[in-house]
């Protein structure tokens, strides 16, 4: 049976701390059509965005740059500024590096923070950190910070302090490996931050490749090539506490200690990291190839920032199917990722779209509740009249940067959402759209709706407690009808549908107490599913929950509503008390979950996906079977109406 058949069923942890459910939150999407304004860079990549005032700064690797596809190369390597309104390319912000710029930061007092792999600024040497003149690119005198050796590659600025990571071992002459912070305004060192990542992987040099730190500014993570902090064993990933002197926080995970596909060619596999809105929470972005579950390989994970202890496990993952993440952005309560992926919600197959997996080429968004992709799908590809010397495709998105007016992207190709994008661009915010979160109805008196004959449903009064008179109302498009459930203005049902690859369709019909509308595939994503299957099912907060023919468990999938995208792996819900393999028919209702069951019966009994057990009290009877009603069909749900 296809809808058991995909994977393993997953467990859902009984430990005694209560299970974290995200619930969807409203959210803001940028515009798919980059902006037509913004210039062109080669070779190489972009790598680093900033804004002060009117002006957007880019860094990177790359050596020439251009005001429009017709324009000719004028060679500004490594870091420039342009117009944001106008898109048009400054000339009088003429800095002088010797090499790349991986990150930047507007700091203090109106300057441009610089991060990178440069031994020169302006003809002077200032190794891999400097303030600039946003204006004319002038160095800032007085402005201390350096780092003596090896890279710079990701900075974070929170109040006055600037956060650095990078391969280093000494910040401004003072003993520092991997992390720093500084003094924003002058660049002086903090000397009471003394966590050194070190010890690198498979007998490398350790090196921390990311950072970020929360809005509240409580905690950092951080993330690179390394195996110890301050001499405890964190592998690829450490927390933080920067509310006194900064010390490391008891939360450690092993999902980053087993190898992914090739030590030799992946070092380390965490890529970016960044935090919720609230920092509450945060995302990780990876690479690495084959290797998950045992190792999050491949994959974008959110974890928890309150969680202690070791073991820590992923609140959610998201696999690609073995490509890689290099970048991800938390803007508007949207996750944007970039990479060189091809699918997400893709944990069943490898270099190949397995069951479930949904197409995104190299960029997407996905919410935070679930980690499934939201209906936002540029791509990374060109137009049919790319520019002579392009490409269309590249291994890296080194950057995505929520600023001002859009999301800004930085990449090693020139192609995206269709246009040539050389190296860079921004999707902005203007002709986006809102992502409004959906439920089932929070009443807890309506109706029950039970399918009683081909096209033909028993509309039954509840009070929550008890029934009252039934009607019967005809619906001649509600046919071939299985597991139904009520979301927002509409229902979601098993439809029996010939020609299909499973035979059955999860089918959305328009509903709102009077005729169901006309039905429609919810996606052609969900194809491998058999809905068919179902003996009873209801959704909440980013979940469908359901049982299935032949087993005797409470199961769930990740559902999301913008885009109607069902998730590829099954999980399992501790319960105890139920005979799950009896049930026929379920509906959400004010916290407990009304059932039907084969003896006919309709129960309920109250329901709490945080809990371990999530259901475990007795049910209650609310009406045994009758002749007119006998509540043992998939087909049941709920509406207020």
């Amino acid at each position: 049976m296809a809808v058991t058949a995909v994977a393993a069923v997953l467990a859902v942890p009984t430990a005694s701390a209560a299970a974290v459910v995200p619930a969807p939150q409203p959210a803001t999407l940028v515009s798919t059509n980059p902006a037509d304004t913004t210039p062109h860079a080669r070779d190489g990549e972009t790598r680093a965005f900033a804004q002060v005032g009117t002006m957007v700064y880019v860094g990177g690797s790359f050596t020439q740059i251009r005001q429009t596809a017709g324009s000719a190369w004028v060679t500004r390597p490594y870091l420039f500024a342009y117009d944001r309104s106008t898109g048009t390319i400054s000339t009088t912000f003429l800095p002088a590096l010797d090499g790349a710029v991986n990150s930047l930061v507007a700091g203090p007092g109106g300057t441009l923070i610089v991060g990178g792999a440069f031994k020169t600024v302006n003809g002077v040497s200032r190794k891999n950190l400097v303030a600039l003149n946003p204006t004319t690119g002038a160095t800032v005198a007085g402005w201390a910070g350096r780092s003596d050796g090896g890279m710079i590659r990701d900075m974070a600025l929170q109040g006055n302090w600037l956060y650095v990571a990078g391969a280093f071992n000494w910040l401004n002459g003072t003993a520092h490996s991997g992390l720093g912070r500084l003094d924003a305004t002058t660049g002086a060192v903090d000397p009471t931050f003394a966590v050194d990542a070190t010890v690198g992987r498979h007998g490398t040099g350790s090196y921390a490749w990311t950072i970020d730190v929360s809005p509240d500014g409580r905690t950092l993570v951080a993330g690179g090539n390394f195996t110890s902090v301050e001499g405890l064993p964190r592998n690829q990933i450490v927390l933080v506490d920067l509310t006194g002197t900064p010390s490391v926080i008891d939360w450690r995970t092993d999902k980053f200690a087993d190898p992914c596909a090739s030590p030799a060619s992946f070092v380390h596999y965490v890529q970016d990291v960044e935090f919720g809105p609230d920092g509450s929470w945060f995302v990780v972005g990876t690479n690495g190839g084959a290797g998950w579950p045992a190792a999050y390989c491949d994959a974008l994970v959110r974890f928890e920032t309150a969680a202690r202890g070791g073991g820590q496990v992923a609140t959610w993952v998201n696999f690609t199917g073995n490509d890689t993440i290099t970048s991800v952005e938390v803007a508007d309560n949207v996750i944007y990722l970039g990479g060189h992926f091809r699918w997400l919600n893709n944990p069943n197959a490898t270099d190949a779209a397995g069951p479930g997996a949904i197409d995104r080429l190299g960029i997407a968004a996905v919410t935070p509740a679930t980690g499934l992709p939201l209906n936002w799908n540029p791509g990374r590809r060109g137009s049919a009249t790319m520019p002579p010397g392009t490409s269309t495709w590249g291994s890296q998105v080194p950057v995505l940067w929520r600023g001002s007016d859009g999301l800004y992207f930085g990449h090693n190709s020139d192609g995206m959402g269709s246009e040539y994008h050389g190296r860079l661009g921004m999707f902005p915010l203007a002709g986006g759209r809102t992502v409004t979160p959906k439920n089932p109805p929070t009443a807890t008196t309506g109706h029950l709706y039970l399918g009683t004959a081909e096209g033909q449903l028993a509309k039954v009064p509840f009070t929550g407690a008890s029934l009252g008179a039934a009607t019967t109302v005809d619906q001649p498009t509600y046919t071939g009808a299985g597991a139904t459930w009520r979301v927002s203005d509409r229902i979601y049902w098993s439809h029996v549908v010939a020609g299909t690859p499973t035979g059955s369709r999860l089918d959305i019909s328009m509903f709102t107490g009077g005729a169901i509308g006309v039905p429609w595939e919810s996606s052609g994503y969900n194809d491998w599913f058999t809905p068919a299957a179902l003996t009873g099912a209801f959704f909440l907060d980013g979940r469908l929950y359901y049982t299935r023919t032949g087993a005797n468990g409470l199961y769930y999938r990740y559902f999301e509503v913008d885009g109607n995208y069902l998730g590829a792996t099954e999980f399992a819900l501790p319960t105890t008390g139920i005979a799950w393999s009896a049930v026929r028919g379920m509906a959400w209702v004010g916290g407990r979950i009304v059932y039907g069951s084969t003896d006919g019966a309709l129960r309920a009994v109250p329901f709490d996906p945080t809990a371990a057990p999530a259901v475990g009290a007795t049910p209650t009877l609310i009406a045994p079977a009758s002749p007119g009603l006998h509540w043992s069909t998939p087909r049941m749900f709920f509406s207020t109406q």
